[in-house]
């Protein structure tokens, strides 16, 4: 009796190192995207780098690079950014038909429910960072040189990492309802916990909004609201999950 080696098992499973391979290959499918779109970033990266300093030139920083590479290098930094960005839609295809096989029907809708939110939750999080925190943020930090007879000229390394950095801490800020949502999905998080914590936090998102912003109440208003909302949001995301599993739970004894 001869034994086959076949990628799958009598049951139609997939053995481990049929796993791996499949997942190599997607991978290397995605990077291969990412290479190709990261080449045609390129062109376009002076265009973005332009349109990025010219958010701090609003509010009268110069800027200046203290190296020979560090625009070449900030253009690839640019051009990878984007591209990952463009990409982004390609690389969660990927994943979801990796895991896709091995879930249940009910736990496809959850996985693909997961990814759409969180995707769009980081494009809103980018969003807010660059229209509303980061100018008040590059207005409050210019305004420390008044009087002092101090000129704001800022390499362009220096200033692309603070507003990238600034874009990416607020687009996985503004994840926070589908962690949460994805807590209490695996039983980790309740809703009734979270409503006992509301008053600390609507105390530490005040305190945030006072640390990272100009010292003028409307502005940390503006900065305060969206992380309460964010954080009601993940409450009543957190109470409906609770529902369904409940629901589920009924109807698999029944």
């Amino acid at each position: 009796m001869t034994t086959q080696k076949n990628a799958s098992n009598a049951d139609g499973e997939m053995s481990v190192a049929a796993h791996l391979r499949e997942l190599r290959r997607r991978l290397l499918t995605y990077l291969g995207a990412l290479a190709v779109c990261l080449l045609f970033g390129l062109r376009y990266a002076p265009e973005l780098t332009r349109r990025l300093l010219s958010l701090g030139e609003a509010y009268s920083y110069r800027f200046v690079y203290l190296s020979p590479e560090e625009l070449l290098l900030e253009y690839l930094r640019i051009s990878l950014a984007a591209s990952f960005c463009v990409t982004l839609p390609g690389l969660l295809y990927e994943i979801w038909m990796f895991l896709r096989p091995g879930l249940r029907r009910d736990e496809r809708l959850a996985v693909l429910v997961a990814m759409l939110s969180g995707t769009l939750c980081a494009a809103l999080g980018a969003a807010f960072a660059y229209r509303i925190m980061t100018p008040f943020v590059l207005r409050f930090l210019f305004s420390l040189s008044d009087g002092i007879g101090v000129a704001s000229s800022v390499s362009v390394r220096s200033y692309l990492s603070f507003l990238l950095t600034q874009l990416a801490v607020f687009a996985a800020v503004f994840e926070l309802p589908v962690i949460l949502a994805i807590l209490t999905w695996f039983g980790l998080v309740r809703a009734k916990t979270l409503r006992r914590l509301r008053k600390p936090i609507i105390v530490l998102c005040f305190l945030l909004a006072a640390i990272i912003t100009p010292p003028d109440p409307f502005s940390q208003i503006m900065v305060a609201v969206p992380l309460l909302l964010l954080f009601e949001l993940s409450i009543a995301l957190c109470s409906l999950l609770e529902k369904r599993h409940g629901k589920m739970k009924s109807s698999r004894r029944g």
